[in-house]
């Protein structure tokens, strides 16, 4: 079977609409549904291995895109997407906002897979903890919660079917373990199959199903949930592996992909720097008619996909899934209209970044020092390409929002400066053609502390501090050797308050020179570095007032066997973190 994910995903966050839906409960009772035709009947049809969708009687291939624009923006975007040939998108919230989304996915003649949100959704590190087995307000909240939005857009003939939960079978091992994990998921395939039995009574023409991260979820299905209509399964690298899981399975229902593609940041080896390795975008594109290809090679069983993902976001998973980032459209957009039989012929098609490399990337690249990328790019109709360089600090601070960096541009080689934090980054190059399409290369590059002149004399020297976090979170225990051991991967983390001290001990009386401070995210917005012949009286030679985190450099002229710096005022709601404190003769 699948095996569970390890990492957690670093993708686009899409909303629990239904979860937060509660509060506008009260507009149920004003709410009409839109004026339009009766909803079309759905059904699963057919016998074991030879089951088929059908729509009014006709066959159904699920031909879908997950969905991550605004329903108000629907309108606007879906004649694009009816015209790359999908016939069905993938949500997971359902609620008062939905409406939009459901008329315009009705009038391009498309349906809508619509979802409801149960914790904790999302899988691995997402959602919130609910205890299924003692948690009666919750359930039962639920159970009102969703068949009233049944009920209010069940009618509508945008409407295909219904899809409880999302990922939280696995998900639920962030909140449980042992005999306690498999009752809580025990206990939540049951509640699924409650609430599928309140959706058929609300609504006996369209199936319910229910997704989750991996087919291991399949056989809790198989056990407590006997009135979903079929299953479902978000599934990337391991997608072509469904078949085979759910062939040794034994199951007697059949499924759907609600999310595929290329394989996701947690399924990737990482690169030379520590973090997941990118794929480009053609091996991306190429992933796509992989996952598309395995899927309907499983006939009579596997009923379709929601391939992910249909967003405009460009941040960090915005970049690695996306098919229109910033509303353009990138090889894998083709890739997916060529899958579902859409008409490509007439289209500029999107230009390709391969063989990107970035100078220095391992080895380090000082903070604002120069950063060279060079990258090979075609275009199938030669059309000119420019470029734009960015930036995110994913793997830095966990910020996956991209930022722009200005750069030079001569012919395939391109220049830009290293951030000014210290880390492993992400650096993308943006290709356009200026005909709304796009193309990303991408790489990490780690980026150092600026060399000193000099020697540091605080290396690997015996270090002692007014605190230090023990605790095996965030990467600690975080002693005050690891501020003095050379490493960037390592770091000193002080307890929540203030005043605080990191000192080391020179072994003699040494003149200095310069001070360099690397900050972790807990920075220090005020601090003292003071010297001391004997470790009890102190002199102070620098004060700093205005830290903004990052690396301090500073010239400054000291003496003394025992060098500290004194925190006075952190400048954020932690303690004091350092990966580097060194000092130069």
């Amino acid at each position: 079977m699948q095996r569970p994910l390890r990492k957690g995903r670093a993708r686009r966050a899409v909303a629990p609409l239904a979860a937060t839906a509660l509060a506008v409960a009260g507009l149920a009772a004003l709410q009409a549904p839109s004026a339009h035709a009766a909803g079309s009947v759905v059904k699963v049809t057919g016998s074991q291995g030879n089951w088929q969708l059908t729509v009014d009687g006709a066959p159904y291939e699920v031909k879908g895109l997950t969905w991550g624009p605004s329903p108000a923006d629907a309108a606007q975007d879906l004649p694009d997407v009816a015209k790359m040939g999908v016939n069905t998108i993938r949500t997971w919230g359902t609620d008062a906002t939905s409406a939009p989304l459901f008329d315009a996915a009705a009038a391009n003649g498309i349906k809508v897979i619509a979802g409801f949100w149960l914790q904790p959704g999302g899988g691995p590190g997402a959602g919130g903890c609910v205890n299924y087995l003692t948690d009666d307000t919750y359930k039962n909240d639920m159970l009102t919660e969703f068949p009233k939005w049944v009920e209010t857009y069940k009618d509508n003939p945008g409407v295909l079917m219904w899809d409880v939960g999302n990922e939280s079978v696995l998900g639920l091992q962030n909140c449980y373990s042992g005999d306690e994990l498999e009752q809580q998921r025990n206990a939540y395939v049951t509640f699924v199959d409650q609430i599928a039995q309140k959706i058929h009574a609300v609504d006996p023409n369209h199936p319910v199903t229910s997704t989750d991260a991996w087919t291991g979820a399949w056989p809790y299905y198989k056990k407590d949930a006997p009135d979903l209509d079929l299953y479902a399964v978000n599934s990337y690298k391991d997608v072509c592996n469904v078949k085979s899981d759910w062939e040794a399975g034994g199951y007697d229902k059949p499924y759907i992909v609600t999310e595929g593609g290329p394989a996701g940041s947690w399924e990737v080896p990482d690169d030379a720097n520590g973090v997941p390795d990118e794929p480009d975008d053609q091996q991306k594109a190429d992933g796509y008619t992989n996952a598309w290809n395995c899927i309907t090679s499983h006939q009579g069983v596997a009923l379709g996909a929601t391939l992910f993902h249909y967003g405009n976001e460009d941040d960090f998973g915005g970049i690695w899934f996306n098919l229109v980032p910033d509303g353009l459209k990138r090889p894998s957009y083709y890739a997916v209209k060529r899958a579902y039989g859409g008409d490509t012929s007439g289209d500029d098609q999107a230009p390709v970044v391969t063989d990107m490399t970035v100078a220095g990337a391992t080895d380090g690249v000082p903070t604002g020092g120069d950063v060279t990328l060079t990258a090979h790019t075609t275009d199938p109709e030669n059309d000119p390409i420019g470029y734009q360089v960015l930036y995110s600090s994913i793997y830095v601070d966990n910020n996956g929002a991209l930022t722009p960096a200005d750069s030079t541009v001569n012919g395939s080689t391109i220049t830009t400066k290293a951030p000014d934090k210290p880390g492993v980054w992400k650096i993308y190059l943006k290709a356009t053609d200026g005909h709304g399409n796009v193309s990303y290369g991408s790489k990490s590059l780690k980026v150092v502390p600026p060399k000193v002149d000099g020697t540091n004399v605080a290396l690997n020297k015996p270090a002692t501090a007014s605190s230090y976090q023990t605790a095996p979170t965030g990467g600690c225990p975080c002693t005050p050797g690891d501020a003095v051991d050379g490493s960037t991967g390592t770091r000193w983390s002080s307890d929540w308050s203030d005043p605080q001290w990191l000192q080391v001990d020179l072994g003699r009386s040494t003149t200095f020179k310069h001070v360099q401070l690397d900050w972790e995210a807990a920075y220090a917005k005020a601090y003292d570095i003071r010297t001391s012949e004997d470790g009890t009286n102190w002199t102070t030679v620098k004060s700093v007032t205005d830290g903004d985190g990052n690396v301090d450099d500073i010239d400054v002229s000291g003496t003394g066997r025992y060098v500290r710096i004194q925190g006075t005022q952190r400048g954020t709601g932690y303690g004091y973190s350092l990966y580097e404190f060194g000092i130069y003769t």
